[in-house]
C-alpha cells in the first residue's frame, strides 16, 4: 500500500468524498480528501499526491478557479468532476488546465479507468533523444521542455501529447491516434483538439498560426522540428 498512488479528492459533499475514499482506497489507492480548496492546498502543502480528483462546483473558490491558479506552478494531474456535463462545460474544464473532465453522475467504474489512465500517462515507456523546434527543446528522455532557456511547465495531457509528436517528427498523427495514445474515451477527438490548442499557446509565437505543430486538413497533427 505505501507504494500505491497518492489521491486527493477535493469535494464539498461530505457523501460523495467519503464513499470515493471508500471506493478507491479498496480499488488499492492511498486517498486523502478535502472539503474545499483550502483545505486542498494545505494537504497538498505538506503531501507529495500523484493526482487530484477535483470537484467543479464548490462553495467559495471553484474547481476552475482553483484549477487555473494550481497550473501556474504544478503540472501534477487534475481529473475534473462536475454536474455540469455540456460540451462546452467540458471543454472550458479542460482549458482551465484539467487533464480530464467527467459529469456527474458517473459510474465507479470509469472512474477508476479514468484515473489509471491519467496516472499511467507518467509511466509509460518514454521515447529517446531531443526534439528541437523554433526557440524550444524537447528532452524527451525527462519529458522536459525548454524554450528559450526555461523550463515550461506541462500538464501530464500536454507532456503525453507532446512526446508523442516527439517521437513521430514529420508524421501526420490523426485525432483517433492521439486518442489511443492519451488513452482518453475514444469519440473524444474534441478532447485532443482542445489540448492541442493548450500546448500551442506554449511552444508557438503565434499559436492562431503554428509554425510547428500544424495541422494537417482532414488528417490530423504534425509537429515540424527545424
Amino acid at each position: 500500500m505505501q507504494d500505491a498512488a497518492h489521491l486527493l479528492v477535493v469535494d464539498d459533499d461530505e457523501r460523495l468524498r467519503s464513499l470515493l475514499q471508500r471506493y478507491l482506497t479498496g480499488e488499492g489507492y492511498r486517498v486523502t480528501t478535502a472539503a474545499d480548496a483550502a483545505e486542498a492546498r494545505t494537504k497538498l502543502a505538506s503531501v507529495a499526491f500523484d493526482l487530484i480528483v477535483l470537484d467543479r462546483m464548490m462553495p467559495g473558490e471553484t474547481g476552475l478557479d482553483f484549477t487555473r491558479a494550481w497550473r501556474r506552478g504544478s503540472s501534477l494531474p487534475i481529473l475534473m468532476l462536475t454536474a455540469m456535463g455540456e460540451v462546452d462545460d467540458r471543454i472550458s474544464g479542460l482549458e482551465s488546465g484539467a487533464d480530464d473532465y467527467l459529469a456527474k453522475p458517473f459510474e465507479p467504474k470509469e472512474l477508476l479507468l479514468r484515473i489509471r489512465t491519467i496516472l499511467k500517462r507518467s509511466t509509460v515507456a518514454r521515447p529517446q533523444g531531443q526534439v528541437a523546434f523554433g526557440d524550444c527543446l524537447f528532452e524527451s528522455e525527462r519529458q522536459l521542455l525548454v524554450r528559450a532557456g526555461k523550463n515550461v511547465r506541462l500538464t501530464q495531457a500536454e507532456t503525453a501529447l507532446l512526446a508523442a509528436f516527439a517521437a513521430r517528427p514529420g508524421a501526420v498523427l490523426s485525432r483517433e491516434d492521439l486518442v489511443g495514445i492519451l488513452g482518453i474515451a475514444q469519440g473524444q477527438g474534441r478532447t485532443i483538439d482542445v489540448q492541442v490548442t493548450r500546448l500551442r499557446r506554449k511552444i508557438e509565437e503565434d499559436p492562431l498560426f503554428p509554425r510547428y505543430l500544424q495541422t494537417v486538413r482532414g488528417k490530423g497533427y504534425v509537429l515540424q522540428p527545424d
